[in-house]
């Protein structure tokens, strides 16, 4: 069902690590070709045009884009009691965790009378993406809208795709979670046309954002490239990756349920095991096998374990095994080793580390407190998750006193017109025309 691929005894480069373990391939070229209509459509259209185009795509076309308050409130009314308490305290933990987040301005002191502060300035408006499709996500509407919140952004819109279920609406759990956290600007309207909306506005619908976050199918990660630039995004999220970093001290059990968990998600999600312990290994293989079998979505997750994106990777040490996650840049990294504290803070590039046996990625996914809108694709290597910076921007503040400046005037006129930029050196001459 997984394949296994030996690396004991190479000492690979960077590169060769992501090479010897590579990701499902994804056509974004093509996909990001086949929405352009669709983004020209949103462009020029109106709300007509978005209705016919989730019946196009969704199957069933909405009485109105706009979800109304009525429906928001029957949604959250009709919550089953246990899923409203797991998302309350799921709520409670995210805001814990994402408060400690907040940036504080910072005043410099350069030199008497010269001060420079960093202030930290909200977007004015957000779209906040959360996918349907395979799965219901009332889980993203946390994850996206909390920090935004806590960053207090004053304009926050969500989008979620119709379902035909639901007349046209969006999942009521998404609805409710929804007005749980007192969002009123719904949109039932997916993929790439969701984007669009959010970066074009609509003329009495909705207006246009400033930034766009939220994770999705390849035609909404394609939006987000064409449009980037018309609007900001947090990433361009691909299909989701577990690796787990283990010796001969992990349970195979907990090991094959969390590597099935993720490849729950997508056939091109990615589970990857890198281990010193064949006797692991083999024991996770059989466990697959049994586990697989007997859950719910065993086929999507068979073919997601079989693919080329998911591998047990032998390895002959720990400080290898480091070397090889460190190089794939995992969304997801789970440390399941003797010395799991120690060997998490050698870990530089993941989306979030999962340290121990009691904090699988699940715990992540929902409750932790942590964000689960992570880098994937190995953008691990240069990018952060979600967080209530996303939807902050630090802004500059210069203030010179006149004897200040008067001290710094050839300073810049020489770095000036070293650039051969005179006139840069003249506005700070001028100043000293009229004194």
């Amino acid at each position: 069902m997984i394949r296994t691929l030996d690396l004991r005894g190479q000492a690979l480069s960077k590169a060769g690590y992501q090479r010897a373990i590579p990701r499902a391939s994804l056509d974004i070229a093509t996909a990001m070709r086949t929405i352009e209509p669709i983004l020209k459509r949103v462009k020029n259209g109106s709300e007509s045009d978005l209705m016919n185009l989730a019946q196009e795509f969704d199957g069933v076309r909405p009485a109105s884009i706009r979800v109304s308050k009525s429906d928001l409130d029957v949604a959250l009314t009709n919550l089953d009691p246990a899923v409203r308490a797991a998302l309350e305290l799921s709520i409670s933990r995210i805001r814990k965790v994402h408060q400690d987040q907040i940036r504080t301005d910072k005043s410099t002191k350069v030199v008497d009378g010269g001060v420079v502060t960093e202030r930290w300035i909200p977007v004015d408006r957000v779209g906040l993406y959360v996918p349907g499709g395979r799965a219901v996500y009332p889980s993203s509407v946390l994850m996206n809208v909390i920090p935004a919140q806590i960053a207090e952004v004053s304009s926050i819109a969500v989008a979620s795709p119709p379902q035909k279920e639901f007349g046209g609406l969006p999942h009521p759990t998404i609805l409710a979670a929804c007005a749980l956290l007192g969002i009123t600007e719904v949109y039932a309207i997916g993929g790439a046309q969701a984007i669009a909306l959010f970066a074009y506005g609509m003329e009495g619908l909705s207006e246009k954002c400033d930034l766009v976050t939220g994770p999705g199918n390849i035609y909404v990660a394609a939006a987000k490239r064409s449009l980037r630039g018309v609007i900001g995004i947090d990433s361009e999220a691909g299909p989701t990756e577990i690796a787990i970093l283990a010796d001969e001290s992990a349970i195979a059990a907990d090991v094959a349920a969390d590597l099935i968990s993720q490849a729950e998600h997508d056939v091109i999600a990615a589970a990857v095991l890198v281990t010193t312990s064949t006797d692991l290994a083999a024991q996770v293989t059989k466990e697959l096998e049994i586990r697989v079998a007997a859950t719910k979505h065993s086929k999507r997750i068979r073919e997601a374990l079989s693919g080329i994106q998911s591998a047990i990777v032998l390895v002959d040490s720990i400080s290898q095994g480091l070397d090889v996650v460190n190089a794939y840049a995992a969304e997801h990294l789970e440390i399941q080793t003797i010395n799991a504290a120690g060997d998490a803070l050698k870990i530089r590039n993941a989306g979030a580390v999962f340290i121990g046996r009691y904090s699988p990625v699940s715990l992540g996914d929902y409750s932790a407190g942590s964000n689960h809108v992570l880098p994937t694709g190995g953008c691990a290597c240069h990018s952060s998750g979600l967080s209530v910076q996303t939807f902050l921007r630090g802004i500059h503040y210069i203030e010179y006193s006149k004897d200040a400046f008067i001290e710094l005037v050839p300073t810049v006129i020489t770095l000036a017109n070293s650039e051969d930029l005179p006139a840069h050196g003249e506005a700070m001459s001028a100043r000293l025309e009229n004194q």
